[in-house]
């Protein structure tokens, strides 16, 4: 089994080590394992939720329904429905952001052609 220092874990995931210790704290992280030496040591899988989450993160998902989401996942099989749901309803509202940029990007090519029209 693989284990991964912090430093190996912010280099893969982009988290700060910070980031890292608060969401342990506040439970979106598992209690991570430690060596003898009492230092941080994360798994493969700890390594793998991570990357989710930062997927749910970069995407916009606050905080409290990624608890929400991890609840369900511990909790198990039984709650796929449930986070069926939570991921859609996600998904809708990353949909309507990416319209939004998109009708933005729109604004500034137009914005560009003018320029480019009056040189």
């Amino acid at each position: 089994m693989s284990v991964y220092t912090p430093a190996e874990v912010v280099e893969e995931t982009g988290f700060s080590l910070d980031t890292l210790r608060y969401y342990e704290k506040i439970g979106l992280l598992e209690r991570v394992g430690r060596n003898a030496a009492g230092q941080r040591r994360f798994s493969q899988e700890d390594v793998g939720w991570l990357g989710m989450v930062r997927c749910l993160r970069d995407t916009g998902m606050p905080i409290a329904k990624m608890l929400r989401f991890a609840e369900l996942v511990r909790a198990g099989d039984h709650t796929i429905p449930d986070r069926i749901k939570l991921l859609e309803e996600h998904d809708r509202q990353v949909q309507a952001q990416i319209a939004n940029l998109a009708e933005r990007q729109s604004f500034i090519h137009n914005k560009i052609s003018y320029y480019r029209s009056v040189l």
